[in-house]
């Protein structure tokens, strides 16, 4: 336990660094790495992946703020974008965390894993979505909300993997698709990870200081690091090449994918 301790704080810091230097959310990051740190500290196998994803949602809801403000002192944030499709995205991230329960944890793994591999890809072959169209109409955008959060909740993520690209189809400017993403993470982590807890609250082989789904000393120890780490890795981006940067990460997405699936 106290070496466990120790490891969550870099967890954060690593992924602090990772999403202000590359941009990649932080779920994508920290829900591999607490199903090994998870494995290693001797949880259940019958609940494990399931506490990594609802920690890495309630370390979200815990980030996120200091984004959103970001973004909304640069005018990036299209509120009324984000707040239709919060509509969605809390009744979507519900379900998801609902539906992930009724999944083994070896199922969630390999659906991640899958899910990982498409982020990579994206980051090593650089692939953007072409604006095409309009936003939809309000039950349109409610319905794309919905997806978007039963996705993030059974993958741990904050939607951005998904927002952004629905967005920039829709014909926003990248910075204003990124700000409002960035918004519509704090609905989804709130949702998915009280979700989790609720689901969670009576499951058996849960270890101590858990509160549902959610192991409390994981949350903690990510949390006091990830947000001043996401700072520095955001002014590292002005320095490091970046563009390379994100395909060593990918590699490295890649390989944790395989693990998961490998089993």
């Amino acid at each position: 336990m106290s070496s466990a301790l120790l490891l969550y704080p870099l967890i954060g810091a690593v992924a602090g660094i990772l999403a202000g230097l590359l941009g990649v959310g932080g779920g994508v990051v920290i829900v591999p790495v607490l199903i090994f740190a998870f494995h290693w500290q001797g949880i259940s196998e019958n609940v494990l992946t399931h506490m990594a994803i609802g920690t890495s949602l309630a370390t979200i809801l815990m980030t996120s703020l200091g984004s959103i403000r970001q973004h909304h002192r640069a005018h990036a944030v299209r509120w009324s974008v984000a707040g239709t499709l919060s509509i969605g995205l809390v009744i979507g991230a519900v379900m998801g965390a609902w539906f992930a329960d009724s999944l083994k944890g070896r199922v969630i793994q390999i659906l991640f894993a899958i899910f990982a591999l498409f982020v990579a890809a994206k980051m090593l072959f650089g692939s953007k979505p072409q604006a095409s169209r309009q936003l939809p109409s309000i039950s349109g955008m409610v319905g794309a909300g919905g997806v978007i959060g039963f996705a993030s909740a059974i993958f741990g993520i904050g939607g951005g993997s998904l927002t952004v690209p629905f967005l920039v189809w829709c014909n926003l400017r990248m910075q204003e698709a990124v700000g409002t993403s960035a918004a519509c993470g704090f609905p989804i982590a709130l949702a998915g990870a009280s979700a989790f807890v609720w689901t969670g609250w009576m499951a058996a082989d849960l270890p101590p200081y858990s509160f549902g789904y959610l192991y409390l000393p994981a949350l903690v120890g990510i949390a006091i690091t990830s947000v001043p780490f996401a700072q520095v890795g955001a002014r590292m981006a002005h320095r490091l090449p970046a563009a390379t940067l994100k395909k060593v990460f990918a590699v490295l997405l890649v390989a944790a994918s395989l693990k998961l699936l490998i089993g």
